[in-house]
């Protein structure tokens, strides 16, 4: 761009990073804006700024629930004459119940002094008098003191906090600021965002027939709607042409008309007339420019400071979105979203993760994460006894065809893989929109987002199938909260599935995703040894230092017998990749007929796990079953072997004396 007039951009900022690294960036820059004073009808969906109080109590005076008769308890069933009516609206001032009357009152109705409990009027009977005499009623049943009567206070006590600062306001809230007289309040508000869109080849939508080289102009009118769907202003910027000094000049609108975002789409990628990235490191300082995801790899970020004096906000966040309408709005979901929530005051500005099982294969990016596109429903049953949701892909996927993002309600998080996910996988799915109108919403059961635990059968089998049943538990706080998208677990079924050759048949019958709670971890995996018969079972996290890893001590209280041996194994592969690897406490045993193995959650060393586990793993299941004949290929029978010693040939290995091993690794 030297020849232009633009900016190089710094090599610190060119190399490709992760899609969480890449987000904490944009959060990290990112500010929340001051709070500003609005009216309650103008605060619907934002975050309150501060505590609201109860100036006065609720009910601010002794009100009866339901409509009958205010009594004096003690007097029990009887005739009593109606000293008078109280209704609500009414302050029954002036009216005293003594021993021997009553009076009658409605919902809501001040009680009369004197009175202690409300008698409902399907618990009495009017008694007809003359219409000179007084009205009398009749009492019939016993009721005791304070029944149907709302204490002074009982729903709010004076000086009770009745909103804290942080929450979000629905219609339940706004209504209780009315309750307690707020009719203004202090809240964050929500950005303002210039939206523009580059490129020769665009067009407004209102044209009626296009012109060869031309499509028309989708990727600005989705992003107004989806920025106003979240709320924010906008500000429409129109179309730049591939111009460099055209697009500067727009830029420099945008940045002096007090914007809090900037979104443009296109001009991000490696052409020679794609000026966005120089220009934006030219306004200020780009923080990163290709991330690791597909779609969605050109994504520029960057924070410019504004040179004008008048702003509140010292920086404008800018966004160069990828010019592919499918790549935008992927990348306007996964980070433009949480900006925008960030800024707005959310104190968790993340989209929700759910658990979701495949209905059909997919076959991942080999070289780069995927965010696919699909819908997912609730489904109670589906023959094979599995509840929960499951994702259909939307189609072709590739990053021009917005009909992919047509009814997608998710984006599946597919880690990248050379081998096909199957039908039945278990997925972490971002959620997008709206499922409520997806296929078995009636049904829907969303997890507690505190304490998910979410399990996924996946398929069923028969009793007397020889293939070995293998379950996997990824054990994190973070995904079963939703806070963060489980890579270990479909990375772990991936793994299985390519080694199920080698491993003598195997096939994946349930996920599960668990918090770092022992309780949880141990009914998780008694359920899938005493009750499903699981051959196998593979933990995924929690094996560290930190407070919270209690998966070894959850796996250790429910083996019968242990295996350090895996777990020698395992520790040797993973010290050649990180010296760290000596922090795991990892535990593995039996339990049962099945096989429990604690591995790390990295999703990389999950691999590494079980490749360096795959020579003896087959021969272990097999022992486990009580198949006692499985012995290593190469095992010689203990009468016909030499006598060994086993301590000199240990000796002899370690300094240096190797000896080829014609035998099994057995000590006879």
């Amino acid at each position: 761009m030297g020849g232009n007039g633009g900016t190089q951009i710094s090599s610190s900022t060119n190399k490709m990073i992760p899609v969480d690294e890449a987000l904490e960036i944009v959060l990290n820059v990112a500010q929340r804006l001051p709070p500003v004073t609005l009216p309650i009808h103008d605060i619907l969906g934002k975050i309150l700024a501060e505590d609201i109080t109860a100036p006065d109590p609720l009910p601010p005076y002794p009100a009866s629930i339901k409509d009958g008769y205010a009594v004096v308890a003690a007097d029990g069933p009887g005739e009593y004459p109606v000293i008078a009516e109280s209704r609500a609206g009414n302050d029954a001032l002036g009216v005293t119940v003594t021993p021997g009357t009553v009076a009658y009152v409605t919902t809501g109705g001040p009680v009369p002094d004197g009175a202690d409990a409300v008698v409902q009027v399907e618990d009495t009977e009017s008694i007809s008098v003359g219409s000179a005499e007084p009205k009398r009623v009749r009492i019939l049943k016993q009721t005791s003191s304070g029944v149907d009567i709302r204490a002074v206070g009982s729903d709010i006590a004076q000086g009770t906090i009745v909103l804290k600062s942080g929450e979000r306001l629905g219609a339940a809230e706004i209504g209780l600021l009315a309750t307690v007289g707020v009719v203004t309040a202090k809240v964050y508000p929500s950005p303002t965002i210039g939206v523009l869109s580059t490129g020769d080849e665009l067009a407004e939508p209102t044209i009626g027939r296009l012109n060869r080289g031309q499509i028309r102009d989708s990727n600005r009118a989705m992003i107004l709607t989806a920025a106003t769907q979240h709320q924010c202003k906008v500000l429409d910027l129109g179309i730049a042409r591939d111009n460099e000094e055209e697009i500067e000049r727009t830029l420099d609108n945008a940045f002096s008309s007090g914007i809090d975002i900037l979104l443009s789409s296109g001009g991000v990628s490696m052409g020679d007339r794609d000026f966005v990235k120089p220009l934006l490191q030219k306004k200020g300082t780009v923080l990163f420019q290709k991330v690791l995801m597909k779609p969605g790899k050109p994504l520029t970020f960057a924070e410019i400071l504004p040179r004008s004096s008048d702003r509140t906000s010292s920086k404008i966040l800018a966004f160069g979105l990828p010019g592919n309408p499918v790549s935008c709005s992927v990348c306007f979901h996964l980070f433009v979203v949480p900006a925008i929530r960030h800024i707005s005051g959310w104190a968790n500005p993340h989209l929700p993760r759910v658990q979701a099982r495949l209905k059909h294969s997919v076959k991942p990016d080999p070289l780069r994460p995927e965010f696919h596109r699909a819908v997912i429903s609730w489904q109670l049953n589906d023959g094979s006894g599995y509840q929960g949701f499951i994702a259909e892909s939307t189609g072709h996927q590739i990053s021009s065809r917005l009909l992919s993002m047509k009814s997608a309600n998710a984006l599946l998080e597919l880690p990248a893989s050379e081998t096909s996910l199957p039908a039945g996988a278990s997925v972490s799915a971002i959620l997008v929109s709206d499922i409520s109108n997806s296929p078995g919403s009636r049904n829907l059961q969303l997890p507690d987002s505190c304490s998910t635990q979410q399990e996924h059968k996946l398929a069923a089998t028969d009793a007397g199938s020889s293939e070995f049943k293998v379950a996997i538990l990824t054990v994190s706080d973070t995904v079963a909260t939703g806070l963060g998208p489980d890579r270990s677990g479909p990375r772990a079924v991936s793994v299985v599935n390519s080694s199920s050759e080698k491993l003598g048949g195997t096939i994946i019958v349930a996920t599960a995703v668990v918090p770092d709670d022992v309780q949880k971890i141990k009914d998780m995996l008694q359920k899938w040894s005493d009750v499903d018969k699981v051959d196998l079972i593979l933990t995924l996290g929690g094996t560290g230092f930190t407070p919270r890893d209690v998966t070894p001590e959850a796996t250790k209280s429910m083996i019968q017998k242990e295996t350090p041996g895996l777990l020698y194994v395992m520790m040797r592969e993973s010290l050649k990749v990180t010296p760290s690897a000596v922090l795991s406490r990892a535990a593995a045993g039996i339990r049962g007929s099945t096989l429990i193995i604690n591995m790390p959650g990295n999703p990389n060393a999950v691999a590494e796990c079980m490749e360096a586990l795959l020579p003896a793993l087959k021969h272990a299941l097999k022992q486990v079953r009580g198949d006692k004949r499985e012995k290593h290929p190469r095992h010689i029978p203990h009468a016909q072997a030499a006598p060994t010693d086993t301590w000199e040939r240990s000796y002899s290995l370690a300094f240096g004396g190797v000896q080829e091993e014609h035998g099994c690794s057995c000590s006879h």
